[in-house]
């Protein structure tokens, strides 16, 4: 763990792209497809954006579909559903993931909600930190994955990943994709300093529900 820390901070120090080239080669191999993935006790849907009309944006849907699948075959017993929610209106992220999840066969008993999960760093501090996660599978988009997994191992995590990509044949808009990269490296960037600096998010429960 320490030099896993020593390494990312020499990168950083060199250049973002550097940073992103390095968790790109480190964490690339921890990435497997939903057949083939080892099994794990629980995996961490990332939130993303859901529209005022509370349908998921299709990355989410993709994420949520991708984490359903997972549970469907045997691979993950519990589904943890960290993202946003504001208290001062109707927007939550991981209530409508938790209804699109049940409308693809995921019993409610099978999923945790986290509606602290304000940021990829906050959801994978509380998975380990309030919910005692130590082991899972994380499912996002390819892009995000080595980010995710970044941090979890960073936090104490036992992490490999499934990309959630694998739900749209067609792909995303290239004009999409080229935002979410150049986005990556400022917030792998981001990450990293969390990483040395360990801030601590709420560790609140809210409503969520508990492992076991």
């Amino acid at each position: 763990m320490v030099i896993f820390i020593v390494l990312v901070g020499c990168a950083l120090c060199v250049s973002p792209f550097l940073l992103r080239a390095y968790t790109d080669w480190q964490f690339g191999q921890a990435i497997y497809s939903a057949e083939k993935v080892p099994e794990k006790p629980v995996a961490i849907i990332f939130g993303a954006q859901v529209y005022r009309s509370g349908r998921l944006s299709p990355m989410l849907r993709d994420r949520v579909a991708a984490g359903a699948g997972l549970y469907l075959r045997g691979k993950v017993e519990k589904l943890l559903l960290t993202g946003h929610r504001e208290e001062a209106s109707s927007y939550d992220e991981p209530a409508a993931m938790r209804r699109y999840a049940m409308s693809l066969g995921v019993p409610e008993e099978a999923l945790i909600l986290d509606p602290l999960g304000l940021r990829t760093y906050d959801s994978c501090y509380r998975a380990r930190a309030v919910f005692a996660i130590d082991t899972a599978i994380l499912v996002t988009q390819a892009f995000h994955l080595d980010r995710a997994l970044m941090l979890c191992v960073g936090l104490g995590i036992d992490a490999v990943g499934v990309a959630a990509d694998d739900q749209r044949p067609e792909g995303y808009s290239s004009r999409t994709m080229r935002w979410h990269w150049f986005r990556e490296v400022a917030a792998t960037t981001v990450a990293a300093y969390d990483l040395i600096r360990r801030p601590e998010p709420s560790l609140e429960r809210g409503e969520a529900f508990i492992v076991g």
